[in-house]
């Protein structure tokens, strides 16, 4: 059964799903740009089997505030925020795309509260050139703000972020999306490399695997979580 809760850190009301035994092993899912706790549906429940699930909508998306005040920097310590809330001195994590770099700046952070890290066909931080940024029509479930800030940011990272993987401590699996992903492959492999220890998976499905290939990737990431 997955429940919806919230909790207030920072000023900021963080949403997130929560799901598995209760006394199981604590595993925080992070996902994309846009994308909150609901995109993990397609395998939370296999990761609920042997995990006490925790998926969070990030600030300026879904369910939880949308301050104005937006930055990767500030989503790392709203997690680590929420950990605190939530009593969980250390935890598994499992993030997607820009959802892992807010998960890599925490492992680099904080080491010691990381123990197991999956970065699923998550970008290596250094300068890149976009295509322009478009501003979906309609409604967005997310706040656009949010979206400038933080590409601003994946664009042209600071130096210091790919300097400080070599701090991560975490044992850590990087799942590349292969050739139809958007994101460049070779740094994703060389993220791979930089985190000490980091191994690297491909499954060649794209950006989005663990909705483009459910079983398979939940399977992997089972068998890491688990060694």
């Amino acid at each position: 059964m997955t429940e919806r809760r919230t909790v207030r850190v920072a000023g900021v009301r963080l949403s997130y799903e929560v799901s598995g035994p209760p006394d199981a092993v604590p595993l925080l899912l992070l996902p994309g740009l846009g994308e909150g706790a609901a995109d993990w549906a397609p395998v939370a429940p296999a990761f609920a089997r042997d995990h006490r699930v925790y998926a969070l909508d990030l600030r300026g998306h879904g369910r939880s505030d949308w301050p104005g005040r937006y930055s990767l920097e500030l989503m790392r310590d709203d997690v680590a925020a929420f950990l605190d809330a939530a009593g969980l001195d250390r935890v598994r994590v499992v993030a997607h795309s820009m959802g892992g770099v807010v998960a890599f700046l925490l492992a680099a952070a904080e080491p010691e509260r990381v123990a197991r890290l999956v970065l699923e066909d998550v970008p290596l931080p250094r300068p890149r050139t976009p295509p322009p940024l478009v501003r979906p029509e309609g409604d967005l479930a997310f706040d656009w703000e949010m979206v400038v800030a933080v590409r601003q940011q994946l664009d042209t990272p600071p130096a210091h972020w790919l300097e400080r993987l070599g701090d991560i401590t975490a044992e850590t699996l990087v799942v590349a999306g292969g050739p139809l992903s958007h994101v460049p492959q070779d740094g994703v492999a060389e993220l791979a490399r930089r985190i000490p220890g980091g191994r690297l998976l491909t499954l060649p499905v794209g950006h989005l695997i663990h909705r483009d290939a459910p079983e398979e990737f939940a399977t992997e990431v089972c068998a890491f979580l688990g060694a």
